[in-house]
């Protein structure tokens, strides 16, 4: 079967619409750019339309170019604004420590859930922000009620963004899971035995049908522009040995996108407590 991400956050989305529509605060995402990164500029517009879309207000802070000090002292000034909601610091950051900036947010703030912070106590099974990508994958077996308990899984890319929140989470559902990276020795023996693979290196056709044992579930989560977008599983090969794939593009990608919008709400709710 494929999973159809489109459908999924379409109805999500729809969720999330009535829930905004009904609070007493508008909410605010406030975006930070430094640089003219051509992907990032497209990323920014595409989050400022969808923001405007569900009733949120947007605020792009666009730097040329800014001092690590004079970032940090933006960053909080809008920790301290009441009538921002979420702060997102968009990537990469061109001469300055992405890692050291994105600890200034206010964890509350934190829409990407990318500090110590958030991860830590998802480490602990608290709750906390989840990054985009990782709740929109575990929307995505809930939705098709694909079980994780007991199943062995790997993930290949072991990034920040995707393939630790991601580590995480599995562990907290009771999954057996395997992290595989660049150094890994001998890639496809590490994942041909899972029952599910989740791919996020970006790396087009990096998984083949070798790789995947009949009935395997499927997350593709890596994207390569060429002449078209290309996943990191070759798709045509391996969807008859699968009992779920993720297509590239709509898969895991419309998700990652509607869980933003999930993210300042909850923002939103953890700054009521």
């Amino acid at each position: 079967m494929i999973i159809d991400g489109k459908k999924v956050a379409s109805e999500v989305k729809e969720e999330l619409l009535n829930k905004i529509n009904s609070l007493d605060k508008k909410l605010k995402l406030a975006v930070i750019q430094v640089g003219n990164n051509e992907a990032s500029t497209v990323y920014v517009n595409a989050k400022k339309k969808l923001a405007l879309s569900m009733n949120i207000d947007f605020l792009l802070l666009h730097y040329d170019s800014i001092s690590e000090s004079d970032l940090i002292n933006k960053i909080e000034e809008l920790n301290k604004d009441d009538s921002v909601t979420g702060i997102l610091v968009q990537l990469p950051l061109p001469n300055l420590d992405s890692n050291k900036i994105i600890e200034k947010i206010d964890p509350k703030k934190d829409v990407d859930g990318l500090t110590s912070y958030n991860l830590n106590k998802r480490v602990n099974g608290l709750d906390a922000i989840i990054p985009c990508t990782t709740l929109g994958i575990l929307k995505l077996f809930d939705y098709y009620n694909i079980s994780l308990e007991g199943k062995r899984v790997v993930i290949i890319g072991r990034s920040r963004l995707v393939g630790l929140p991601t580590y995480i989470e599995l562990l907290n559902r009771n999954a057996t899971v395997t992290v595989c990276h660049s150094k890994t020795v001998n890639l496809k023996d590490a994942v041909k035995e899972n029952d599910i693979i989740i791919s996020a290196t970006g790396k087009k056709h990096l998984v083949n049908k070798d790789m995947v044992k009949d009935g395997a579930v499927i997350i593709d989560v890596g994207i390569t522009r060429e002449d078209k977008l290309y996943g990191d599983v070759n798709f045509e090969e391996v969807k008859d040995k699968c009992s779920y794939i993720t297509p590239v593009p709509g898969g895991v990608g419309p998700m990652t996108t509607i869980m933003l919008i999930n993210n300042i709400l909850k923002c939103h709710n953890l700054q009521q407590k």
